[in-house]
């Protein structure tokens, strides 16, 4: 199988992981990415903010279909995360790549063990 067709099963399956549970996708991409396609730390996170946007904009367009969305919620969220974005992308460029896995890896850890224990 071609590097390509494998990229693209991975992108269909992580759609509908996101979908299904309302991620971004980097959560799986991510490690995914860097190990088994070896691709750096900082291009598998810059990558996977790139692919979170039509990812996000059809399921949006689908989840306010059935009426899920929480419009003004979503704007103050909206205008927050433009803001932090921002500064994370910039920060992230200065921090090493080993120290980018640790944070995202820590993260990882601390939601899903908020999520069992909720």
């Amino acid at each position: 199988m071609s590097e390509r067709a494998k990229l693209t099963g991975l992108g269909f399956v992580v759609g509908i992981l996101s979908g299904l549970l309302g991620v971004g996708g980097g959560i799986f991409l991510v490690p995914i990415m860097v190990t088994y396609f070896n691709i750096t730390q900082h291009i598998a996170q810059a990558t996977s903010m790139a692919i979170v946007i039509p990812t996000a904009l059809v399921s949006s367009a689908i989840y306010g279909f059935h009426g899920n969305i929480d419009v003004l919620l979503a704007l103050n969220l909206i205008l927050g995360s433009i803001c932090g974005a921002s500064l994370g992308a910039r920060v992230m460029k200065r921090i090493p790549a080993i120290r980018l896995k640790q944070l995202f890896g820590v993260l990882l850890m601390l939601v899903g063990l908020r999520m069992v224990l909720a």
